[in-house]
């Protein structure tokens, strides 16, 4: 459901942007899972498999899970409305699909906001740092698309539906 600028969370009465204040709301758990999708050229992707996912500059998949996981983190110092959370779980994994690379990113927290950003973080972040170890193989690297594909907890839980 989508909202009209009066209803949006990040503006005050005035219409100037504010913090949500999560202050009143209930602590419960809370979920988010994101994807990032990655189109790489043929021969990065054999090049991949051939190395055990490794470049000159070490092992792709796990730094990307590294640098994913430090990214959730640390989401409330890149995006300016976002509360700083006491993260309980990330989970990062990288598979491959036809034609390049999956990432999806689920987070997790006691909290009283979500973590939607955070999991799109977690994935943007992971997604890029695969195309910078890989960059010296191809510039022709394409990170298609970010999106969030469930969240649970709060007012309302969400789930994509299957297609692209």
């Amino acid at each position: 459901m989508a909202r009209t600028p009066s209803q949006l969370t990040h503006l005050n009465a005035a219409n100037r942007p504010t913090m949500v204040d999560v202050g009143a709301k209930a602590v419960t758990r809370r979920t988010a899972t994101a994807e990032a999708l990655i189109k790489l050229p043929a021969a990065v992707a054999r090049e991949l498999l051939l190395t055990g996912h490794r470049t000159k500059k070490g092992p792709v998949f796990d730094t990307a899970i590294i640098a994913g996981t430090l990214a959730v983190k640390r989401t409330h110092e890149l995006i300016p409305f976002c509360h700083p959370l006491p993260v309980d779980h990330v989970a990062i994994e990288v598979s491959a699909r036809r034609g390049g690379l999956r990432i999806t990113c689920t987070v997790a927290v006691e909290h009283r906001t979500g973590v939607e950003m955070e999991a799109l973080t977690g994935a943007t972040v992971a997604a890029l740092t695969i195309y910078d170890m890989c960059k010296a193989l191809s510039h022709d690297i394409v990170i298609e698309q970010v999106r969030l594909l469930a969240k649970r907890g709060g007012k309302r839980d969400f789930q994509r539906k299957a297609g692209p």
